[in-house]
């Protein structure tokens, strides 16, 4: 089904990092200029940990920000209504429909970051869909890290030999072809769980 209006959704290039304190620095310098921007940001994260770690790393660089996730589901509304405001930023482990403020759209849109992917692409999906909604401008990026959740499926001795062989510059990302790693881990993990789903049925029957 075609979209309503066409969509100018644009994707920023994946980004991704040696570790995960690396990959939260480096989230915190998109966000700074972002904002500068007057764009609006909205950062998913995986659990309350996730989105709690990288608060207090927003915190310590002094960008203002609001989190939405399980602890403060009571302020969700005012939460969701507010964050397309100019300049502001919001760390989210679920997000409905953002409106965003005119000056927003002028500037270039909401801007998604994703920063771990998920073990099913339809979630990435959705999370990189809250921008540029109805015809919207808008943009997303991937920023990931080896130690994201994802790549804990492997075994320690793969991981060992993927961590050995990287080569991170003096900020701690890696090249971007390791972006691939992460594509081919969640295609395995969604056939995986797609056969598990047909044995299921298959008992059932």
């Amino acid at each position: 089904v075609p979209t309503h209006r066409p969509c100018i959704r644009q994707s920023l290039g994946s980004r991704v990092f040696a570790s995960q304190s690396a990959k939260r620095l480096a989230i915190a310098a998109v966000v700074r200029e972002l904002i500068s921007e007057q764009r609006s940001v909205l950062i998913g994260t995986p659990s309350v940990s996730a989105s709690e770690a990288l608060s207090e790393q927003l915190r310590l660089e002094e960008i203002e920000h609001v989190v939405l996730n399980a602890r403060y589901l009571a302020a969700e509304a005012e939460i969701v209504a507010e964050a397309g405001q100019p300049g502001r930023v919001t760390i989210a482990t679920n997000m409905a429909d953002i409106l965003l403020h005119d000056g927003v759209r002028s500037a270039g849109g909401l801007h998604v970051i994703a920063t771990e992917m998920h073990s099913s692409a339809r979630i990435d999906r959705q999370l990189v869909g809250r921008a540029a909604r109805q015809g919207d401008p808008g943009s997303f990026q991937f920023m990931l890290s080896l130690e994201d959740e994802l790549l804990r499926v492997l075994t320690p001795r793969e991981m060992q030999r993927i961590r050995n062989r990287a080569r991170p510059d003096a900020q701690g990302e890696l090249p971007a072809r390791y972006f691939k790693l992460f594509r081919k881990t969640q295609r395995q993990l969604e056939r995986l769980h797609a056969k598990h789903r047909r044995l299921l049925l298959k008992n059932q029957g």
